[in-house]
């Protein structure tokens, strides 16, 4: 563990010589023919390099796992080795299930050309001398020495290369001290939840700062350093874990260096070690190796701020967040096959990736029509009450022009450069939209989260892109101080300076457009620079960064345009935030009704009027959730109201499916509109559109049934990866006629990257599993829109004979059968199909292979409270529905995810049903 505080390095006892063992037999998951004894000369620190010092040099004996042997005996070639460094208070077995799962994919020499590459990665863990079960030295051991006594293993040991270093705490700052001394035989790096440097302006960590209170020798006459670090996993260890983990520290004497790393942690620039961990710390800049970092969020020792500095080291690393782990990463998440997976990536030819992405089309940057436009001084957008206390505000192309550039500017000379991140935090309106093209003029990376995520999610969200600046209202900015978020602050409104104090505000709007009033702006980025960070709605688990380049939104916005003639001359209302961001960069004066954004059923039919009337509008664009209630509230509008609305000529609809009946019904307060329900996510705003005419051409989705989304847009590709009998999307793509499948697609606006998860986004991007293990992309196509990429889309549907996706759930949701893959939406329509449903979820319960339907469904009129249901009702939906259905419950009202209001929650709906039918309380889902 790394840091710097006041104070020399702590005195230790100094306990007698004890010599190396091997473990004990029986430890879970650790084969003793994995354990060896070497012994290695100690290079003294004062030794010229090269030479091994005086003939009186200690030889000390350590205690490695090593695969090297039994890779030997089996005739397997070796390809490189893998060095595993633990940190403290661990030993080697932290890397055990890395060792077992190198010699898992060992593969015997004379593998054929087209198969797997044949050889293996060796592993090297070691015991660090003075722990695990290596030689207690009775010495003090400081980091210069450590790295040495790496070396002095390694050099023993003959390895010359290639190898990886993988480091995790204390462990990663000696493997990178080895790596940045050994560049020759360096071929990788690997960290996991460690440090280099700690910034001067960040507290050190509460359980560092206990122990460099002086605390350092009890970490060596009590186990509680060791236990407190046991406690950390997620979940907890089981108990022959924890004993393993115990096993080479059951006295003090046998805890030496312990208390020895914790003495060796720089206490301020005078510590011994400070000077060794600086050189280590600027020397890792200059590794121009692959880079892979793991990184456990929960973890209360390396926080983001730790990952941040390692990346702006190490700008060409690949990095992957493990939402819900912590500090013992390796036990907490599967690790040893994140590895592997790097590993392999870095080994295949190019016929085993992607193929690369055709040169994308050059585009106006998303600011061009604010330059355009700026000397206009008609509406380019208007805010509603609340954001105006109960007025209407509007703002002109010529004002709004003139703020961005202002506040381009003024961040421009607060600090803020090309690729630092800004976080809004602000409700739609002028401010938000300003903020945001001012950032991506400045070449600043926005990040938007939702608030719908809730402080829980918006703190993970947060915290994982890691802004340099937060720009929010005062009840953002609060919740940020008292969540601690990370980032410079700015307010939009000039604030009280005791006000501005408490929330830790350094600056606001007002003052960096009087900071950047006739300054200069930077050069504009490019389109292939970072632009956003958008994250997703955390429906699906927890909210994923959704990484676009400058590019990739321009693609966004020109797709849009050509798909519903949106631009100047449009008005548009923004049921849904996000259209409200885009309308400066389609050209259209744009509104966002008076609603709560973080909860679209609030959105009343009025308030759809009154926006419509405030900007003429031509173009309504709500979130299925606002629709309903949209519809609900229909009996409100007066002679004016209709009026406004009878001028909207394009209803869009999306963010969920839209059923036919719901989308006419609000089809019938625009008269004059065409209602479309577009399919996108995130990951790529609109992939397919059909019309309420073309829903009602297609009919039914067959035997599958599903959700009719038309379509693929201009420069869309989609193609169906078909499921196997085990519900897994496998197949090659392709676009056979009610093949069901995971809905893969290509498309010049489709996400460049997930922000931070690696894996997440390799999996995403890469195509179908090979059948070998791998993940090489087979598809049938072979002309893709210029920079169009591949995204799975993580939905299951089908194309019919006229090229139309139907939308069957999620992959996720998929139930596996005696009879096969059953997708869950074809049956919750069905389900509704009986009199007195309102609507249905269908979920599995029992083991994977053998899972039996339960249908849960509100009733018109609703259900008081979850029950089963009626015995008439039950042999309705079962006959509706078809065989397999074990149960049909009730309940008031369908849990529904947090953005969108609409979608039907199956995962908590599943785990509800299945303890209700297990004997459970009924109580709500």
């Amino acid at each position: 563990m790394t840091g710097r505080a006041a104070g020399p390095a702590a005195r230790l006892p100094s306990p007698a010589v004890a010599p190396a063992e091997l473990p004990p037999s029986g430890l879970p998951g650790l084969d003793p023919a994995w354990s060896r004894l070497v012994e290695v000369p100690e290079t003294p620190l004062d030794a010229p390099p090269g030479t091994a010092g005086p003939a009186d040099v200690a030889t000390r004996t350590w205690h490695v796992l090593d695969t090297g042997p039994l890779l030997a005996e089996r005739g397997t070639p070796v390809v490189g080795t893998l060095l595993c460094v633990h940190g403290n208070p661990t030993w080697s077995y932290l890397w055990r299930d890395l060792v077992a799962a190198t010699l898992d994919a060992a593969t015997p020499d004379g593998a054929t050309p087209d198969g797997p590459t044949p050889g293996a990665w060796r592993v090297v863990a070691v015991d660090q001398l003075d722990m695990g079960f290596s030689e207690r030295t009775g010495t003090h051991r400081t980091l210069r020495r450590r790295v040495q006594d790496l070396a002095d293993l390694t050099g023993a040991l003959g390895l010359d290369g290639p190898v990886v270093t993988v480091g995790h705490d204390w462990g990663g700052v000696v493997s990178l001290g080895w790596a940045v001394d050994h560049r020759d035989a360096l071929a990788g790096v690997v960290l996991l939840d460690t440090a280099v440097h700690h910034p001067e302006d960040t507290p050190i960590p509460a359980p560092l700062r206990l122990a460099l209170r002086g605390l350092a020798a009890s970490t060596v006459t009590t186990p509680a350093f060791l236990e407190t670090t046991l406690a950390l996993a997620h979940p907890a260890l089981p108990a022959d874990v924890k004993d393993a983990y115990r096993a080479p520290y059951r006295t003090a004497g046998r805890r030496s260096g312990v208390g020895g790393f914790v003495a060796d942690i720089p206490a301020g620039p005078e510590h011994p070690s400070a000077d060794e961990l600086d050189r280590i710390a600027e020397g890792t800049r200059t590794l121009d190796v692959p880079v892979l970092l793991l990184w456990g969020p929960r973890d209360p020792v390396f926080g983001e701020p730790y990952l941040v500095d390692l990346l702006e080291r190490l700008p060409h690393a690949r990095v992957h967040r493990y939402e819900g782990a912590g500090h013992l990463l390796t036990e907490d998440a599967d690790t040893a096959g994140a590895v592997l997976t790097w590993l392999a990536d870095h080994r295949s030819t190019d016929d085993d990736r992607t193929p690369a992405a055709p040169p994308a089309t050059p585009r106006a940057p998303m600011w061009h029509h604010l330059d355009a436009l700026a000397d206009d001084d008609s509406t380019a957008l208007v805010e509603m009450a609340p954001s105006t206390g109960g007025g209407v505000r509007t703002v002109s192309w010529r004002l709004l022009a003139r703020r961005v550039r202002e506040l381009a500017a003024g961040l421009h000379a607060a600090g803020v450069e090309r690729g630092d991140r800004v976080s809004l935090l602000v409700p739609p309106g002028a401010d938000l939209t300003a903020t945001l093209y001012a950032c991506l003029r400045l070449g600043a990376v926005v990040v938007v989260a939702d608030a719908g995520l809730g402080p829980r999610g918006l703190t993970r969200a947060v915290r994982g892109a890691q802004p340099t600046v937060v720009v929010g209202e005062r009840r953002g900015l609060a919740a940020a101080r008292a969540l601690g978020w990370p980032g410079r602050r700015v307010s939009t409104t000039t604030l009280p300076p005791l006000t501005a104090a408490a929330l830790g505000v350094t600056t606001s709007l007002p003052d960096l457009v009087d900071a950047g009033a006739g300054a200069d702006l930077p050069p504009a980025p490019s389109p292939d620079d970072l632009a956003a960070v958008l994250f997703t709605s955390g429906s699906t688990g927890p909210a994923k960064g959704v990484a676009y380049t400058h590019g990739q939104l321009a693609a966004m916005r020109d797709a849009l345009a050509a798909q519903y003639d949106l631009g100047v001359g449009t008005g548009l209302v923004a049921g849904f935030a996000p259209f409200a961001l885009l309308g400066p960069a389609l050209g259209c004066r744009s509104v966002t009704p008076d609603m709560d954004v973080t909860a679209p059923r609030t959105l009343t039919a009025r308030a759809v009027a009154a926006a419509a009337g405030a900007v003429d509008a031509t173009a309504v664009f709500l979130s299925p959730a606002a629709v309903a209630n949209v519809v609900a509230t229909a009996g409100e509008l007066t002679a004016d109201d209709e009026r406004a609305l009878a001028g909207v000529r394009l209803l869009l609809s999306a963010g969920a499916p839209v059923g036919e009946r719901l989308l006419a019904e609000v089809g019938d307060l625009l008269p004059g509109a065409v209602p479309h329900t577009p399919y996108g996510m995130t990951e790529g705003l609109l992939l397919t559109d059909v019309t309420l005419a073309e829903i009602r051409a297609a009919g039914p989705g067959g035997a599958a049934g599903g959700v009719c989304v038309g379509r693929p847009a201009a420069g869309v590709t989609v193609r169906i990866s078909a499921l196997d009998a085990d519900g897994r999307a496998t197949g090659t793509l392709a676009a056979t006629p009610d093949v069901t499948g995971e809905v893969v697609v290509a498309a010049p606006h489709v996400k460049d990257h997930y922000d931070r998860l690696w894996l997440t986004d390799r999996e995403s991007r890469r195509g179908t599993p090979d059948g070998d293990g791998g993940t090489r992309l087979r598809t049938d196509v072979d002309d893709l829109a210029p920079g169009a990429r591949w995204h799975r889309t993580g939905d299951v549907g089908h194309l019919d004979a006229d090229g139309r996706l139907w939308i069957e759930g999620r992959l996720a949701h998929v139930l596996v059968t005696a009879d096969g893959p059953v997708t869950p939406v074809g049956p919750e329509q069905r389900a509704q199909t009986v009199p007195g449903v309102r609507r249905a979820g269908v979920v599995g319960v029992g083991p994977r292979g053998t899972q039996q339907l339960v249908v849960v469904v509100e009733t018109d009129p609703g259900a008081r409270r979850p029950g089963l249901a009626t015995p008439a009702l039950t042999a309705a939906v079962r006959d509706a529905v078809g065989p397999g259905t074990v149960a049909v419950l009730v309940v008031p009202e369908l849990p529904t995810d947090v953005r969108h209001n609409s979608k039907v929650d199956r995962a908590r709906l599943a785990a509800w049903a299945d303890g209700v039918l297990a004997g459970g309380r009924l109580g709500r889902p």
